[in-house]
């Protein structure tokens, strides 16, 4: 059964790092793009960033420029999203979601499939 199971989250002080990840199960991550999503409360659903099958990492949010980064290891079949220098802003239900590629227009997000249910990322002191 194809199946993508976030973890990792939790609360962290403004100013630290969390590293989630992001674990398949039922396919090859190999030949698949991840893409990682946050949903903050009455907020809509928002694309931060991509890694594709070739490793290519595409940004979906300036915001996480220079803060958030994405990898992956395949042999683990698991795609991680490190996060640093963490804001109050932040805080959301954080999500992966498989591709084919990184989607990218209009309704990109909804492109992606497969979520998994999400992790908790609350940023607070």
């Amino acid at each position: 059964q194809l199946r993508l199971v976030e973890s990792g989250g939790g609360l962290v002080q403004p100013g630290g790092s969390l590293r989630l990840s992001c674990a398949a199960s039922g396919f090859t991550l190999d030949y698949y793009a991840i893409g990682w999503f946050r949903q903050a409360p009455g907020k809509e659903r928002e694309g931060l960033i991509c890694i594709s099958s070739n490793d290519g990492t595409t940004y979906y949010r300036d915001s996480v420029k220079g803060r958030f980064t994405i990898s992956r290891d395949n042999a683990k079949n698991t795609v991680y999203l490190q996060m640093n220098s963490l804001q109050p802003e932040d805080t959301a239900v954080y999500y992966c979601a498989r591709g084919n590629w990184c989607y990218s227009g209009r309704s990109y997000v909804e492109a992606f499939g497969s979520w998994g249910r999400g992790t908790q990322v609350t940023v607070s002191s």
